[in-house]
């Protein structure tokens, strides 16, 4: 497993390996030009040195046979392949220009050179090539040493620098571990730090917001179970007084029958008030992503069919303009007029129900549902859109659910609702959407 390490370790190898890849070709190309150099410096050398010995050979020539070069030098004089005269060290034939030859154990270089033009003999002069090759090897060195020095002072210079490039990050992280909200104070001058920044920043944010939504709803769902158990905790324990009599007493057939009535009638009130804390449950859960774009004078039309058909006996009205598009939810709108119809009916004893809908000049949409029933006295109105909680008209059995149904979708969806008056006799249910 690879140990990790820290950034600034990192910019300093990258600056390190980028500055070695540098100077080896920089270091190559000097090389090179350093020895194609003084090799070249040899050969002008080698030419100034033949051009005076072509001119002086008449006067040489007889010297060089007793010349003792020490193996610092060598010339040759040849006409073909007769040698005229030579040093102790004698050349090869050789073609005019500069050239490599090996004499012994020793590289010379060498060039040669006609005494003339119309002459046919050729003088060679020579010297070791060690005299280019060890300036040469020399100088390498240096410019390898030079290069060694220049890639250490890289690889500082990058855990310097490289420090202070980091730095902004080293901050975000120290920020980060202490959980600071404000990620980015100010600018930091490094673009990927403060995109870092404003990204972890985001993400955290988010984070909160989802543990704030988290905790909201925990505290919400300890709120509607506290309620939820004590409002079921009546008719449980109804119920249970009722079996504890038909299990421990002798009672008549119409005692019995009145019980078990008591107890059909209880277990209604049970189921219904389990129905509406789901729809509730579910209400609290929707978010702003299930909302969509929906017909309301349609889903209006539909919840009137629905109801006139579950109350044969009630007329259920529609007073929309065609084609009224809300966005919505469309689950929650239809539960939120079937409670008002239901309520109309059931509670208040409505034979004529009207919903209307219309658009307000704010762009918010106003939904109202009229009955002719026994209505809602003013003193109650604010109340009964409370959870469990029931007006002093309403008929037995009822979960106390309805109207808090519908001030949950009034809410979810940016409105509210209220009870006023109605033209046609008893209470009208108004619910605003915001537009």
């Amino acid at each position: 497993m690879m140990r990790p390490q820290s950034l600034r370790a990192r910019v300093a190898a990258a600056t390190a390996l980028g500055a070695t890849i540098v100077v080896a070709a920089v270091g190559v190309y000097l090389a090179l030009a350093i020895a194609r150099n003084n090799l070249l410096q040899l050969d002008r050398r080698l030419e100034t040195a033949s051009r005076v010995l072509v001119v002086n050979a008449p006067a040489a020539a007889p010297f060089l046979n007793v010349l003792g070069d020490g193996g610092a030098f060598a010339v040759t004089i040849r006409a073909g392949d007769k040698v005229i005269s030579s040093t102790s060290s004698r050349l090869p034939a050789l073609a005019p220009g500069s050239q490599t030859v090996d004499l012994g154990d020793t590289q010379f270089r060498t060039f040669t050179a006609s005494l003339g033009p119309d002459s046919t003999a050729l003088l060679s002069v020579a010297v070791p090539l060690a005299e280019a090759k060890d300036p040469t090897t020399e100088q390498q060195q240096q410019v390898a040493l030079v290069g060694v020095l220049a890639i250490l002072a890289a690889t500082g210079l990058g855990w310097l620098f490289g420090g202070r490039a980091v730095r902004p990050l080293v901050d975000l992280t120290q920020r980060v571990g202490r959980r600071d909200r404000d990620l980015a104070p100010a600018a930091s001058g490094v673009r990927e730090a403060d995109e870092l920044a404003a990204a972890v920043g985001a993400m955290l944010q988010d984070v909160s917001d989802a543990q704030d939504r988290t905790t909201a709803a925990l505290d919400t769902a300890r709120d509607f179970a506290a309620a939820s158990a004590h409002e079921l905790r009546t008719p449980l324990t109804a119920m249970r007084t009722d079996l504890e009599v038909l299990t421990t007493l002798d009672l008549s057939d119409d005692q019995r029958a009145e019980i078990l009535g008591d107890l059909a009638r209880t277990q209604g009130r049970l189921e219904a008030t389990l129905t509406a804390l789901e729809r509730l449950a579910s209400g609290e859960l929707s978010s702003e992503n299930d909302h969509i774009d929906l017909d309301l004078t349609e889903l209006c039309d539909r919840a009137a069919e629905d109801a006139q058909r579950q109350y044969p006996g009630v007329t259920v009205t529609v007073d929309a303009p065609p084609g009224l598009v809300v966005r919505g939810l469309p689950v929650g709108l239809r539960l939120a007029i079937d409670n008002a119809i239901t309520n109309a009916v059931r509670h208040g004893g409505a034979r004529h129900v009207s919903i209307g809908a219309r658009t307000g000049d704010d762009g918010a949409v106003t939904i109202a549902v009229d009955d002719d029933g026994a209505g809602i006295p003013a003193e109650e109105r604010s109340a009964v859109f409370e959870r469990f909680r029931r007006g002093s008209g309403a008929a037995k059995g009822g979960s106390g659910l309805g109207l808090a149904l519908v001030a949950q979708q009034a809410g979810l969806h940016g409105g509210a609702a209220l009870i006023e008056d109605s033209a046609l006799g008893g209470a009208r249910l108004v619910v605003t959407l915001e537009g």
